[in-house]
């Protein structure tokens, strides 16, 4: 098996997964580019070296989780496919690409959608964890009380854009303490003690484009079985975790305590009024959604939904399972 961008904040959490899964492997080699090279980690209680990204390096590999950035994955995946391996891509840059495979285990459950076995199994492209959270959510409370429309904001954490972006944020938040000049090559705009609806024109990313890719995610995953919500990005200046502020519309009048059961199911955990609600820092680490279920004072045909998830976990939970359905049905070496 094969981490690429073993180094990636994706990678580091797809490895601690792996090891808690306890997935089946003899050898796990951690790959990545020039900068991490030589870079000690640990995997499965054993310390490794962060090796060079090279094609040779693929030769028996079973496996490889395409955690890097897309770039990396576009040059690295077809050193795969052509040796037999199968892909989990955690970068999206296989997306679109024919015959892969949009991939959320947790909604492919929730909706009743069956995983066909592949002898030579296509790409996976791991699904964005915010489409995931949303599907889950959304698909669980339609199954019981159908939706007349639902209204979401999310808060982005500076993890989505790895450890430049942790990075940025907090050389901003250092600079503007002691009024020294931003950073400003990730976001070109200020992350820190701010909020943004967008980035500045020459940012390395856009929230525009997050956007418009959960939402082709989110339609893909949930096959009609929930209404598309509205749905409105910010950047918030935190470090990891998402947070959600969910409204949910009904034909009539309805009760938290129905939401409340609705919701009620694997990967979900309602917090209670008495208990901490749920936030970006006890939602790091956790495998499931915090969910805390209130009135909308405003309407009794509608209730708001506070939601938190460790955005690197959902998306690495979502690689590992994917990859055990995979190796259940895959045979050893190539398909001739």
């Amino acid at each position: 098996m094969a981490i690429v961008g073993a180094a990636s904040l994706k990678g580091k959490e797809v490895a601690e997964v792996l090891d808690e899964r306890n997935f089946p492997s003899s050898e796990v080699k951690l790959l990545d580019d020039d900068q991490a090279l030589g870079q000690l980690e640990a995997v499965k209680d054993e310390v490794t070296f962060i090796q060079n990204l090279r094609a040779e390096q693929f030769e028996r590999v079973d496996f490889a989780f395409f955690a890097s950035d897309a770039e990396s994955t576009r040059r690295n995946w077809q050193h795969v496919l052509k040796r037999g391996g199968a892909i989990v891509d955690l970068s999206y840059a296989l997306e679109d690409e024919a015959g892969a495979t949009l991939r959320a285990p947790w909604v492919e459950r929730q909706v009743g959608q069956v995983f066909t076995p592949q002898l030579q199994p296509s790409p996976a492209v791991v699904a964005n964890p915010i489409s995931i959270v949303l599907a889950v959510l959304l698909a669980r409370v339609q199954s019981v009380h159908p939706l007349k429309r639902a209204v979401v904001t999310v808060f982005e954490p500076a993890s989505e854009h790895g450890q430049s972006g942790m990075d940025e944020l907090h050389q901003q938040t250092v600079n503007l303490l002691s009024f020294q000049p931003l950073p400003k090559k990730v976001y070109d705009a200020q992350v820190a003690f701010n909020m943004l609806a967008r980035y500045g024109q020459d940012s390395a990313a856009s929230l525009a484009s997050v956007h418009d890719r959960i939402l082709k995610h989110y339609t893909r995953i949930v096959s009609g079985r929930a209404p598309v919500p509205a749905l409105l990005m910010v950047q918030a200046p935190v470090f990891h975790s998402h947070a959600f502020a969910i409204n949910l519309q009904f034909e009539k009048a309805v009760e938290t305590a129905q939401i409340s059961t609705a919701l009620t199911g694997e990967h979900v955990l309602l917090i209670g009024p008495d208990d901490d609600a749920p936030n970006n820092v006890n939602a790091a680490g956790q495998n499931d959604i915090l969910v805390s279920v209130v009135p909308d004072a405003s309407d009794p045909a509608g209730v708001w939904l506070w939601a938190a998830s460790d955005n690197l976990r959902v998306a690495a939970s979502a690689a590992v399972e994917c990859a055990e359905e995979m190796a259940a049905t895959r045979p050893r070496g190539q398909i001739q």
